[in-house]
């Protein structure tokens, strides 16, 4: 199993001196009206008490670094499995839903209760990123289910096409515009490397057909799995 603590160190300590280099992504296609970007993705939403203590670290960095994209409350999700990944030109009408419902309904034999706790953030060349921590494999193992049963089907799916998803992170900050107060917003990341957001119980995941930025208004809720 991946040493989550470890991963999320190292993607740190390589990105954030690129940051200090100027050598960081910016995303171009945020607010472009022609990104059509769509897939199908299982996700998991935090608690209500989580996610407001998420906006108090995201409104400080907003206090420096207001131009930058901040996902609201509404947007915040893990991301459990991209289905099918956002591509220019995905449609639902292009697949039969209730086919990848039935697989997906299958592959949660064994989901047991379990936790998800976020604590300290990490950063990547492009955005910011909340650390994850499961309690024990039942997400993983659902996971790797779940990738038997779609590799063992004709359904269309890019599980894993990207890469083999093994981690419970968040992204809450995409970088959109050049920092004008780079300093000044590294060291507030700084500062909440190690906070504790909370932790919160896994109660449901939801199949949804979405954008790239997972942005309520674009998102079309499929169906809802209580665990």
């Amino acid at each position: 199993m991946m040493d989550l603590q470890e991963h999320y160190q190292k993607l740190y300590d390589e990105s954030i001196i690129k940051i200090i280099a100027e050598d960081y992504q910016i995303d171009p296609l945020i607010e472009d009206p022609n990104d059509l970007r769509f897939g199908i993705t299982l996700v998991i939403r935090p608690s209500e008490e989580v996610k407001n203590n998420i906006q108090l670290f995201l409104n400080e960095l907003k206090s420096v670094e207001p131009h930058q994209y901040y996902y609201q409350n509404q947007d915040i999700h893990i991301t459990v499995m991209s289905i099918i990944s956002c591509y220019q030109g995905f449609q639902l009408s292009s697949i039969n839903i209730d086919d990848y419902i039935k697989i997906i309904k299958k592959s949660f034999e064994d989901f047991n209760t379990t936790r998800i706790q976020f604590k300290g953030v990490t950063v990547s060349p492009s955005c910011i990123l909340l650390q994850g921590f499961m309690e024990d494999d039942v997400i993983n193992n659902f996971r790797n289910r779940l990738r038997e049963n779609f590799k063992n089907s004709t359904l269309e799916q890019s599980i894993d096409k990207r890469y083999a998803i093994q981690t419970a992170h968040s992204t809450v900050v995409r970088f959109k515009e050049l920092f004008t107060h780079k300093k000044d917003f590294l060291k507030i990341i700084e500062e909440y490397r190690n906070v504790d957001f909370g932790t919160f119980k896994v109660s449901s995941v939801e199949l949804v057909y979405n954008d790239w930025y997972q942005r309520e208004k674009k998102v079309k809720k499929l169906t809802v799995f209580k665990v």
